[in-house]
């Protein structure tokens, strides 16, 4: 039996979009990670320690920031991801 999952976009739509999952990578191997600290208090703390631990296995990472917590990504910055990188990333603290 196939299983749906609901996700809900924080961006305002008004409309549901319906969006199909990007498939999950097989490995990291060779491919670009994107890290998005969203500017949480010791959020930096994590993706520091995960962009020490890809580096260490020879995985390419690239690291970006959000104003704040309470901002949106910029357009640019969602943009940048997106071309930079084929795994992304958001971490989260409290």
């Amino acid at each position: 039996m196939a299983s749906t999952t609901t996700l809900l976009d924080p961006t305002g739509e008004h409309q549901v979009v319906a969006r199909k999952k990007a498939p999950k990578p097989v490995s990291l191997e060779g491919r670009t990670v994107g890290l998005l600290d969203i500017g949480k208090a010791r959020g930096d703390v994590f993706l520091d320690r995960l962009d020490e631990r890809l580096s260490e296995r020879g995985i390419t990472v690239k690291r970006y920031a959000k104003p704040t917590p309470s901002r949106l990504a910029t357009l640019e910055t969602r943009q940048k991801i997106q071309a930079e990188s084929e795994v992304a990333v958001i971490g989260l603290a409290d």
